[in-house]
């Protein structure tokens, strides 16, 4: 899988495998602390962002993604699924604020924020560019 892959690709996976790996560690350390060792003030604010620190980086990585990648069509492709997850999240939480807005959803999203729609239309991205383009690139 790796030997057909760009130098860009490579190190964009490498770059998400190191991130996801670490929110996950992260999220399960803060759950664990608020659910067993409460902490108070300061620390608490701190340890509840920190989760947050490596999904905000899977952003960098994207668009390091995109300046590193040196083929013009995968660099398209690439802004196209970027563009297309853009909207699909924006659309998707616009729609589910009106819909608190009018009290016809409970308020919250059950932990289903904007990063998670963000990453479905990463993926639905590569999809239309695959129906559209005839390819969803090589990662």
């Amino acid at each position: 899988m790796f030997k057909k892959m760009s130098p860009a690709s490579r190190r964009y996976t490498l770059r998400l495998a190191v991130l996801m790996s670490l929110y996950v560690a992260l999220l399960s350390a803060a759950s664990w602390l608020f659910r067993n060792h409460p902490p108070q003030g300061v620390l608490a604010y701190a340890l509840a962002i920190l989760p947050a620190v490596p999904v905000i980086a899977v952003f960098w990585a994207v668009m390091r993604f995109i300046v590193e990648e040196t083929d013009e069509f995968m660099r398209l492709l690439l802004v196209r699924q970027c563009l297309f997850a853009s909207g699909f999240s924006i659309a998707v939480m616009t729609v589910w604020e009106f819909l608190q807005t009018f009290d016809l959803v409970p308020p919250g999203n059950g932990g289903f924020g904007v990063f998670f729609f963000w990453a479905m239309g990463l993926g639905l991205g590569a999809l239309f560019n695959k129906v559209t383009m005839g390819t969803a690139g090589s990662c």
